[in-house]
C-alpha cells in the first residue's frame, strides 16, 4: 500500500476507536452498559442493526461468492423483509414492555429457568464461535498486505475492538456502529464507481455485465425447488425467513440493538428499515463481485487469488508444474478475452445467430480456463487440503487496481465492518453471560456495580475467546457461507423455543426444554448424515422443536 492508503486506513480505525470511547465515556451502570439506557432513535437502531449483521465477511467474502458462484446468494435474504414485519408485531412489544436486558429473560417467565439457560447457552456457543470468523476476515487483509503473521494481526484487531467495547458498552457500540456503517457504504460505492471506470474503454458497462451474465454470474433468482440446492427462491423465502426470525428475534447480538430503542415505535422503525434496505444492499455487494468477474474477462486475473499460497505453490516441490500451468492459463485467458470481445461484437451487430455462436465460443473458452485453473488448485492442495480463494478475489482486485487513497478507504470499510459487528457481538455475549448465567445461576443478589464490572470483564473474556477461535477460521472455506452455516446449526432450535413461547400458550417449560433438545439433535443429524441444504436446517429445527414439545406436553402435565 502507498502512504496515502495507510493514512486513510489508520485514521479511520483510530478515529472510530476514539469516537466509541468518547461516546461511551459516561457509561456508569448496567442499564447504560447493556442497553444504552434505552434512549436510541430509530435511525441509530436501524444502522446499528445493519452494521452488526454486515460484518467484514459481507464486504470481503460476498463479492468473491458472486465471482465464483454468481449472484444466487442474494436469495438467502428474500425472507428477511417478512421476518422484520413479523418481529415488529410480536417480539418488539414483548421485549420493550418487559424491559428485559436479554431475550432469554423472557423465557424464564414464560417457561422456566432450565429453558432460559438452554437458549442462552445455545446463543453463547454459536455466537462465540462465529465472532471468531468475523475477526479472521479482516486479519487476512493485513497479513497478506503487510506480510505479517496472521496471529499477530488477529491480536491487533481484537485489542482495538476490545478497547471501546469493554469500556463503553452498548452506548459506545451503537454510536460507533452508526458512523461506521456510513463510512462502510461510502467506501463500497467509491470502489464500485472506480471499478466501472476501469473497464476497457471499448467495452461499455452494459456489455461487460452481459458477458458476466452469459457466463452465469447474474443468476440472481432460481425458482426451481430442490431441498439440496443451497440457494433458490424457496430456500431463501422460507428458510431465509426462519433464519432471519431466529437471528433478529432470538440472537442477543441483534435483540440488544433494538432493546436500546427509546420506544416500541422507534425499535419497530429500526427493524422495518433494515427489512427495506437489506436485500438491495446485498444485491449491490454481490453485483460488485459480478462486475469484478466482468472486469477479469478483459484483464488477466491470477490463476489463484491467494498470493501467499500461490507463491508457496510456485516455489514448492511442484513449482515447475505450477509455473507451467500459469503460462497455460495466460494462453487460455487470451483465448477467453478474444471470445469475450467477439461476443461483445456480436451483440453490437444485432445478429442473433452470430451472438449465439459467439456465446458458445465464450462458454467453451471459460470452461477451458476453468480446467487449467483446477490443475493449479490441485497443486495448492499440497499446502491446504481445502483451498479456497473466494475470500481473496475482492482484496486482490482492490490492492492491484484501485488508485491511492481509494485502496485505503475500501480497506477501512472492511475493517470498520469487522469492528462494528464484533463489538456488537461481544457486548451481547457479555450481557447474556452476566444477566442469564452469572446473575441468575452463579451469584444472585449482588449489587448493580458488581454486575456492571462483571459485564466489562465478560466482554474482555469473549474477545479473547474469539481471538483464539479466529486462528482456525481460515480452514472454513468461503467465510460468508461458513458463518451462516454455523448459525444454522443452532438458529432453528432457538427459533422453535421462542415460537412455542409466543404462540403455544399451553406448552410448559419441561416440554419446551425436551423439544429444544430433540430439535437440536435433529439438526445435527441433518448436518452430519444428509445432504440437505443448510438454510433448511432453520425450518427443520424450528418445526422439530414444536412437534416434539407438543408431543411431550400432555405427558409432562399428567406427571404434575
Amino acid at each position: 500500500m502507498r502512504t496515502l492508503d495507510w493514512i486513510v486506513l489508520l485514521a479511520a480505525m483510530a478515529g472510530i476507536v476514539a469516537y466509541g470511547l468518547w461516546k461511551g465515556r459516561r457509561t456508569r451502570d448496567l442499564d447504560d452498559f447493556l442497553v444504552a439506557d434505552r434512549r436510541q432513535r430509530w435511525h441509530h437502531v436501524a444502522l446499528s442493526i445493519m452494521a452488526t449483521q454486515a460484518s467484514a465477511i459481507t464486504f470481503l467474502s460476498t463479492p468473491g461468492q458472486a465471482f465464483t458462484d454468481g449472484m444466487r446468494f442474494v436469495q438467502f435474504y428474500l425472507g428477511l423483509p417478512v421476518a422484520m414485519v413479523v418481529l415488529s408485531i410480536t417480539a418488539v412489544p414483548i421485549y420493550q414492555r418487559l424491559k428485559v436486558y436479554t431475550a432469554y429473560e423472557y423465557l424464564e417467565g414464560r417457561f422456566d429457568l432450565k429453558t432460559r439457560t438452554l437458549a442462552a447457552a445455545l446463543f453463547l456457543v454459536q455466537r462465540g464461535l462465529s465472532t471468531g470468523v468475523s475477526i479472521y476476515a479482516p486479519s487476512v487483509i493485513l497479513s497478506v498486505i503487510m506480510g505479517w503473521d496472521i496471529r499477530v494481526v488477529i491480536l491487533i484487531i481484537g485489542a482495538s475492538v476490545m478497547l471501546y467495547a469493554s469500556l463503553g458498552g452498548a452506548r459506545a457500540v451503537d454510536n460507533a456502529n452508526f458512523l461506521q456503517f456510513l463510512i462502510i457504504m461510502g467506501g463500497m460505492i467509491v470502489a464500485f464507481v472506480t471499478l466501472v471506470r476501469l473497464l476497457p474503454a471499448d467495452v461499455s458497462f452494459l456489455e461487460a455485465t452481459r458477458v458476466a451474465g452469459k457466463l452465469g454470474r447474474l443468476n440472481a433468482i432460481d425458482f426451481s425447488f430442490d431441498i439440496h440446492n443451497q440457494y433458490n427462491f424457496w430456500s431463501g423465502l422460507v428458510g431465509g425467513c426462519f433464519l432471519a426470525l431466529s437471528y433478529f428475534g432470538t440472537d442477543q447480538s441483534q435483540v440488544q440493538r433494538y432493546l436500546t430503542g427509546e420506544s416500541i415505535a422507534q425499535s419497530r422503525l429500526g427493524l422495518l428499515f433494515n427489512g427495506l434496505v437489506k436485500v438491495p444492499m446485498q444485491f449491490f455487494i454481490l453485483f460488485i463481485g459480478a462486475t469484478v468477474f466482468a472486469f477479469y474477462q478483459f484483464t488477466q486475473p491470477p490463476v489463484f487469488f491467494n498470493p501467499v499460497e500461490a507463491e508457496h505453490a510456485r516455489t514448492g516441490q511442484h513449482g515447475a508444474q505450477f509455473r507451467a500451468i500459469e503460462s497455460e492459463y495466460a494462453a487460455a485467458f487470451e483465448a477467453k478475452r478474444a471470445a469475450a470481445l467477439g461476443y461483445v461484437g456480436a451483440l453490437r451487430s444485432g445478429d442473433a445467430a452470430a451472438t449465439e455462436t459467439a456465446a458458445q465460443t465464450l462458454k467453451a473458452a471459460q470452461e477451458r480456463a476453468g480446467t487449467v485453473r483446477a490443475g493449479a488448485i490441485e497443486i495448492v492442495k499440497e499446502f491446504d487440503a481445502k483451498p479456497s480463494d473466494a475470500n481473496y478475489v475482492f482484496l486482490s482486485f482492490v490492492t492491484r487496481y484501485l488508485p491511492a487513497g481509494v485502496v485505503g478507504l475500501v480497506l477501512a470499510a472492511v475493517f470498520l465492518a469487522s469492528m462494528s459487528s464484533t463489538a456488537s457481538e461481544w457486548s451481547a455475549l457479555a450481557g447474556t453471560s452476566v444477566v442469564d448465567i452469572q446473575r441468575r445461576l452463579v451469584r444472585r443478589g449482588a449489587g448493580d456495580r458488581y454486575y456492571f464490572v462483571s459485564s466489562k470483564l465478560a466482554t474482555a473474556f469473549w474477545g479473547l475467546f474469539a481471538v483464539l477461535f479466529a486462528q482456525y477460521a481460515g480452514h472454513l472455506g468461503s467465510l460468508i457461507e461458513a458463518v451462516n452455516r454455523l448459525g444454522s446449526l443452532f438458529y432453528g432450535t432457538m427459533l422453535g423455543i421462542f415460537l412455542l413461547a409466543f404462540y403455544f400458550k399451553r406448552v410448559g417449560g419441561t416440554a419446551a426444554f425436551v423439544g429444544a433438545v430433540a430439535g437440536e439433535l435433529v439438526v445435527l443429524y441433518c448436518f452430519f448424515f444428509t445432504q440437505v441444504a443448510y438454510l433448511w436446517f432453520n425450518v427443520i429445527g424450528a418445526l422439530a422443536v414444536i412437534a416434539a414439545a407438543l408431543a411431550v406436553n400432555p405427558l409432562t402435565k399428567r406427571q404434575k
